[in-house]
């Protein structure tokens, strides 16, 4: 089994609230759990223009793990209202 864990920083520049930024990110937590992943705001939950999203999954294979990333990490770079800022992923 491995496991791997991704997490992004997004710039929300059109957010003017932490509400508007919650709108952007729920949109995009939803969209990342449908590919049955676990999903969490890791961080930056206090900035407004900001924020930190992770995933967790588990898989059988590294082909499979590569697979779902790459399909997270476009699903991610095409999110409405958000812009990825750094992205990191770790395996074991």
């Amino acid at each position: 089994m491995i496991v791997t864990v991704s997490t992004w920083t997004l710039a929300i520049p059109g957010a003017r609230s932490l509400k508007e930024k919650r709108r952007v990110l729920r949109s995009l937590k939803d969209r990342l759990a449908k590919k049955n992943v676990s999903v969490v705001e890791s961080g930056l939950q206090g900035v407004r223009d900001r924020a930190e999203v992770s995933v967790a999954f588990l898989s059988a294979h590294t082909a499979q793990a590569d697979s779902l990333l790459s399909s997270l990490d476009r699903l991610v770079a095409d999110a409405r209202g958000a812009h990825v800022l750094a992205q990191s992923a770790e395996r074991r």
